[in-house]
């Protein structure tokens, strides 16, 4: 039996290389258990099932649909697909929309407006996976993105919005066919009922049913170009993570009374993930007395002389930054030097970003600073554009030199006229190197 083939029937042929590594063939797929396929490092569970019933449906054979069709043939009792069960869980949708693809039509070729179509397609499907969202099902120029299924996350719901602004960004990148093109998103949350399959062949998609998906569909409806629009839903499970601007309410079609809306702007610049999602105003800590009294006694012995380090560990949500924030509130009135460093799951590339970040923030950069115009315009010495000019048209050698300090251009320019100078100007780096000769 082809293991491979037979996880393509099901639609999980992203598990055929991990079959394959552990030796799985026909006969020791039809013992497997729901453990089995756990400690295989099956992690979802919806995807667990689903072997499940499929290994089960058949017994020993597997539930390709060419198998399922050659029994067909054969025998008078048509073969049913496996049953598929439904989850009720939250999801986080996002429905991404290309802006003005009618005028587009009316414009291009087909065959040029496919390729514009693909090429956005495509930015969407990079953005959405590096977020671990699952792209649902295409609808012409529009996407239904999934955030919380078949994989959950705890930040389902800021990983949505991230990588809305991300195709956003993505689509506005794009160079197809001198084509300008902008994008918006619309993004809702809630329970909703997911995992149905309809369809046949091609056109079979996993179903999901509830009020999430229409209510982000017609927020991606009132958004600008350009703009993401998140529900009410969305926007409290995000916190203060993101910059937004409150729309009030809106009348949405198909739903009886005005729903609130909030326009995504950025993300925000925020210390702390989780004064960010839970604000200054935190409920008491409760039956964590021992835990705060060691962090205390270890802070008694540091203020001795004696260095301590202590490490907090425990599941994700047992309470650790909390029990920092209630240390922190302990030693407010004592004299002491917080340093914190923060990790980021977006932020995986990046080993020193925590390093880089706190040393920002130490030295109070804010988002749109800039470190070279505001220095030029305070300072005499620094050449007007239209000198710099001047010194590149005169130069013979562009060199990429640093700036080594504004005392060294002061003085070639006083001792111009008792020597000889050779200047050497790189226009890209706007940087100016000046030395004297006798």
């Amino acid at each position: 039996m082809d293991v491979a083939e037979w996880l393509r029937g099901l639609g999980l042929e992203q598990y055929a290389q991990l079959f394959r590594d552990n030796d799985i063939d026909g006969e020791i797929l039809c013992g497997m258990t729901a453990e089995d396929l756990k400690e295989l490092g099956i992690g979802s569970f919806g995807h667990r099932r689903r072997l499940l019933n499929a290994i089960t449906a058949l017994g020993g054979e597997p539930p390709t649909r060419d198998v399922a069709q050659s029994a067909t043939s054969v025998t008078s009792a048509p073969t049913s697909p496996p049953p598929i069960d439904a989850e009720r869980r939250q999801l986080t949708v996002m429905f991404c929309d290309l802006v003005g693809s009618t005028a587009l039509s009316t414009r291009l070729d087909p065959e040029d407006l496919r390729e514009v179509i693909a090429a956005y397609h495509r930015a969407v499907v990079d953005v959405v996976r590096s977020f671990d969202g699952f792209v649902a099902k295409y609808m012409g120029d529009g996407v239904l993105i999934y955030f919380g299924y078949p994989q959950a996350h705890e930040d389902d719901a800021e990983r949505a919005i991230r990588a809305g602004l991300g195709v956003i960004d993505a689509v506005a990148r794009l160079d197809v066919k001198s084509v300008r093109l902008e994008a918006r998103a619309g993004i809702a949350t809630g329970l909703v009922v997911v995992g149905d399959l309809i369809g046949e062949g091609s056109s079979q998609e996993q179903s999901v049913v509830g009020e999430t998906p229409n209510l982000a569909a017609r927020l991606q409806s009132l958004a600008e170009p350009n703009a993401v629009v998140i529900s009410a839903s969305t926007r409290r499970l995000v916190g203060d993570l993101f910059e937004c601007s409150d729309l009030g309410t809106v009348e949405v079609k198909g739903i009886d009374v005005p729903v609130p809306a909030w326009q995504v702007l950025r993300p925000s610049i925020v210390e702390s993930r989780f004064e960010a999602l839970r604000g200054s105003a935190l409920t008491p800590l409760v039956g964590r007395d021992d835990e705060i009294d060691l962090l205390l006694r270890r802070w008694a012995r540091a203020k001795a002389g004696d260095g301590q380090v202590v490490l907090v560990s425990g599941e994700p949500g047992i309470g650790k930054s909390r029990i920092t924030a209630a240390l922190v509130e302990r030693l407010h009135g004592e004299p002491h030097i917080r340093l914190r460093y923060f990790c980021s799951p977006y932020r995986q590339d990046s080993a020193l970003f925590p390093f880089i970040d706190q040393l920002g923030r130490a030295a109070g950069f804010a988002r749109d600073d800039c470190l070279w115009p505001s220095w030029r315009s305070s300072n005499p010495y620094w050449p007007s554009p239209t000198r710099r000019r001047r010194m590149l048209r005169s130069s013979r050698i562009c060199c990429r030199c640093r700036f080594r300090s504004t005392g060294h251009y002061r003085t070639s320019i006083l001792n111009r006229k008792n020597s000889k100078h050779s200047r050497r100007c790189c226009a890209n780096s706007k940087v100016c190197r000046a030395s004297s000769r006798s």
